[in-house]
């Protein structure tokens, strides 16, 4: 039966669940449809808050007509919808509509970090003056542990400059080049910061635990 429940709410094509009855114990036909119209209105609803600047690349006839095909591919798999359409990037991957728009992936991967940044556990920064007690030798040896809010993002686009030009008005066009973005979260919302030229590796090692 949830099976039979969840696949009719996602596929209009599908016939609603047998068994499902409304008040005075009529098939619940039109109250079913109603039902799956809401839920595919909020899944999409969703996603277009969770990747406003893919939304906006793409228009949002063609975003709310891909979220429908997303959403029956990839249904949450959770009650909590803040970190829903964790696979929009790998799907836009593989969508043969946005196959002119290779940058679209890394978009979203930016833009799911954020959010995941957002909602991320609070940390206590490192102290500097005890880093600086260290003997110079234990430096050689040392790691660094993450706040659980930073995320980076490696991409052979213009990822920051996409992202910043359609979130921030009047900013410039992005320029045709490799970036690399580190989310911060210094206080309550994330900052991305493009990082400078081959920063990347560096901190990517960083994360990977190498001294």
């Amino acid at each position: 039966m949830n099976g039979a429940f969840t696949s009719a709410i996602l596929d209009p094509a599908l016939a609603g669940p047998e068994g499902l009855l409304g008040p005075g114990g009529a098939p619940a036909g039109r109250r079913f449809d109603v039902y799956r119209n809401n839920v595919t209105a909020s899944l999409t609803t969703a996603l277009g808050d969770g990747f406003p600047v893919i939304k906006q690349l793409v228009g949002e006839e063609f975003f709310d007509a891909m979220s429908i095909i997303f959403l029956r591919a990839h249904p949450p798999q959770s009650p909590v919808l803040m970190f829903y359409g964790a696979e929009m990037p790998a799907f836009l991957e593989t969508f043969p509509p946005v196959a002119h728009l290779p940058y679209l992936p890394d978009v979203a991967r930016l833009e799911l970090a954020l959010r995941q940044s957002y909602h991320a556990a609070d940390a206590s920064p490192l102290d500097a003056t005890g880093l600086m007690a260290l003997p110079p030798e234990h430096l050689l040896s040392l790691r660094f542990q993450f706040a659980p809010a930073v995320r980076l993002v490696r991409s052979v686009y213009p990822i920051h400059g996409i992202w910043h030009a359609n979130t921030v008005a009047g900013a410039p066009p992005p320029q045709a080049e490799a970036q690399d973005v580190i989310i911060l979260r210094p206080e309550f919302d994330p900052a991305p910061k493009c990082l400078p030229h081959g920063s990347g590796r560096l901190v990517a090692a960083l994360m990977e635990g190498q001294t």
